[in-house]
């Protein structure tokens, strides 16, 4: 694995779905799509995927368990300093700033790849969302 583009084709997907999910708000299930890559993946690759699951995790406890704790958001960020600014399409840093803020807003659906959402201009998906 070395990002999307080297996946095997069901990893790939995995991480498709997992980032349509997470910007939906499903976060524990993004999480679960994110973790049979996670399980394969070696070097920057399964530091990618577990700062995303732990991403999710945050906001998961956050909203469906009322923690106001920022435990897995700091686990997270200590994978995401290890890896380049822009990893397998995503900005990380823009990602890192959408979770801390919808950490503290329930209206607010950060994404981990607007490139997935084909005819949406940049950073669609990203703020105040719809869904």
């Amino acid at each position: 694995m070395n990002g999307p583009d080297h996946w095997t084709e069901r990893d790939a997907q995995a991480f498709a779905r997992g980032a349509a999910l997470f910007a939906r708000g499903e976060w524990w299930e993004a999480h679960e799509a994110w973790e049979a890559p996670w399980l394969r993946a070696a070097g920057p690759d399964r530091a990618f995927l577990q700062a995303l699951i732990l991403l999710a995790a945050a906001l998961h406890k956050r909203w469906h368990h009322g923690s106001l704790t920022h435990r897995n958001y700091h686990k997270a960020t200590r994978y995401l300093d290890t890896l380049p600014p822009v990893y397998a399409g995503v900005d990380l840093a823009r990602l890192r700033a959408g979770v801390w803020d919808a950490l503290h807003d329930p209206a607010l659906r950060p994404a981990v790849c607007p490139a997935l959402s084909p005819g949406r201009p940049e950073g669609a998906g990203q703020g105040r969302g719809a869904g």
